[in-house]
């Protein structure tokens, strides 16, 4: 993929995050940041993939394909890592994994988005929970546009990308907007999973890379 195209790919999966960091650094609100500038972008990324399918070599359909998938599953498996330290008090399992509200953010980046005061609305948790998710695809997108489909041969650099946005984002004031205690056993539990994020993302897209050569 050109550089010129990489880059607009790059950024406009990016704009997922940039929703929350806007938000966080007082910059913009986050629902009219998602509603005039991220809900444009995925609509882009789907026209360009939808383009290139249509009047180009597949290429970059394949990619963004492969990306979103393979960030889609990433977040599914980091989750499930995450499950026996969210629920560790109700199945028993304190005395030997700690308990962490690992997932106690997400009704809040719905409510953000909804621009409600109340997160324990089922609006708020459902909203929360698709954000979230866009955050796994849209991460998946950014490392293929990083990697440049090169999927079998730099599959390592999504451990990488995975766990440095995970320290990226213990330097803003996540923690501070979402009354996170920042212990090392968040730290541990939170690198894991993201570590878990990236291997998950890595090797998925080496197992779709065929899906770029049939796009």
């Amino acid at each position: 993929m050109k550089p010129a195209m990489r880059i607009i790919v790059f950024l406009l999966a990016s704009s997922s995050i940039a929703c929350l960091l806007g938000e966080m650094y007082h910059l913009w609100p986050m629902r009219a940041f998602t509603l005039c500038a991220f809900l444009p972008a995925c609509c882009a990324l789907a026209a360009i993939a939808v383009y290139d399918r249509c009047k180009g070599d597949g290429w970059v359909c394949g990619l963004i394909l492969v990306g979103a998938t393979a960030g889609l599953l990433a977040a599914i498996s980091y989750d499930i890592f995450r499950l026996p330290f969210v629920y560790s008090t109700q199945w028993g399992l304190a005395s030997v994994v700690p308990p962490l509200p690992l997932f106690k953010v997400f009704p809040q980046f719905g409510a953000m988005i909804l621009r409600d005061n109340d997160s324990d609305t089922l609006a708020a948790h459902v909203v929360g929970w698709i954000y979230h998710f866009s955050n796994g695809i849209t991460f998946g997108v950014m490392y293929a546009a990083l990697i440049n489909g090169q999927w079998r041969r730099r599959w390592p650099v999504a451990i990488v990308f995975a766990v440095g946005l995970e320290l990226a984002m213990l330097f803003t004031p996540y923690p501070a907007t979402f009354g996170i205690g920042i212990s090392m056993t968040f730290i541990v539990v939170t690198l894991a999973a993201h570590a878990i994020f990236g291997v998950t993302m890595g090797r998925v897209s080496v197992g779709l890379e065929e899906w770029t050569a049939k796009c």
